[in-house]
């Protein structure tokens, strides 16, 4: 049977942190389905990080390149999404997203008349392959008399043409994001029977299991009964255990190597290790075990990830031409796992391009 302890371990080794061997950055956003990713500068290290050779131009190169996008799917936050999958992965979940987001749609008057302006207004001044930075599309909507107001209204109207797939991302420029229209971005593709779509989409999320149906509703935004319904299609591709009553979904692949050294990982916040999942307590058990203080239950900070376990916490400070990484180990940890960290603290100024400085 399952311990908390193996759980955590197959999820470090199906999430390719016990071992990242993944060709590409669009490899490692396509086996997870969607990563999120509103701090977009973590974000792009907790896809590299799963790769063999981790390098910041590469994802860059992926979203200029429009293989990978960025764009509010799921719940209502930025994931990054490979290019194939972001149409029948909208209609699927952003009916749930703008359903959530009701309230404030209504708090600030963006009701189904200004929306329809503001979708004509973006695809005119997107059209023709411009990408535009959030401060241009803004000028765009108060040019055609949309009241822009402050960063959340604009932020909402954006979010809002995203989720209605009028817009994407575009390239970079420099250090900008920009917005581009999605038809324009994206090739067409046939729609999905929405069956089709559930068990498609359970079948990418149990890639970075064991993991339950809570957690499949947690991360995909659906109703626990259609998370229920996507888990009984997907079935045949997956294998199933049962521990203390509640069942664990997965994929039959990356299982953890016996007698392998230890395997740190310094984790951006929001990582899929432990934000897709709704109960994260596997991942916390040893600092349980240990009885030190346990984080905030979102994890919304960088962690120190060692064989599937929150061990402490990280920082990164840019200096100079260098970058200061200060660690904070909160549990015992061994000689070999405190240089086990300090290697990956190393692959993690190879990745930026930067000499690392240890704190």
């Amino acid at each position: 049977m399952l311990s908390p302890l193996d759980i955590a371990r197959r999820r470090f080794a199906s999430q390719y942190l016990a071992e990242p061997a993944l060709h590409s950055p669009a490899d490692v956003v396509g086996w997870f389905g969607a990563v999120q990713a509103q701090d977009y500068l973590a974000a792009k290290w907790g896809v590299a990080q799963r790769t063999a050779e981790p390098k910041d131009a590469a994802v860059e190169q992926a979203l200029n390149a429009g293989t990978i996008l960025r764009t509010h799917i799921l719940r209502p936050t930025w994931h990054f999404v490979r290019e194939r999958d972001i149409r029948w992965m909208l209609a699927l979940t952003a009916p749930r997203v703008i359903a959530a987001s009701a309230y404030y749609f209504r708090k600030l008057e963006l009701d189904d008349a200004v929306t329809r302006r503001s979708r004509a207004a973006l695809t005119k001044a997107l059209q023709g392959g411009k990408h535009l930075t959030r401060a241009d599309v803004g000028a765009a909507l108060r040019r055609a008399r949309i009241e822009v107001g402050g960063p959340l209204r604009l932020g909402l109207l954006l979010m809002r043409a995203e989720l209605d797939g009028v817009i994407c991302s575009g390239a970079r420029r420099g250090n900008q994001s920009t917005y581009a229209l999605l038809e324009e971005r994206v090739p067409p593709a046939a729609p999905l029977e929405r069956d089709e779509a559930l068990s498609r989409l359970a079948a990418r999320y149990y890639t970075r299991g064991p993991a339950t149906v809570h957690d499949f509703a947690w991360w995909s935004g659906l109703t626990v009964t259609d998370a229920r319904r996507g888990t009984a299609a997907a079935a045949r591709e997956l294998h199933r255990e049962s521990v203390d009553g509640r069942e664990y979904w997965f994929t039959a692949g990356h299982q953890p190597a016996p007698g392998r050294p230890a395997q740190a990982r310094l984790l951006p916040n929001y990582d899929e290790a432990f934000v897709g999942f709704k109960d994260r307590s596997a991942f916390l058990e040893r600092l349980k075990n240990a009885g030190a203080k346990l984080p905030d239950p979102a994890l919304r900070a960088h962690v120190i990830g060692i064989d599937g376990q929150l061990v402490g916490g990280w920082r990164r400070t840019f200096e100079g031409k260098g970058v200061k990484v200060d660690l904070n180990v909160i549990t015992r940890a061994t000689a070999a796992e405190h240089r086990a960290i300090a290697a990956e603290a190393t692959r993690y100024g190879a990745f930026l391009g930067l000499p690392v400085q240890l704190a």
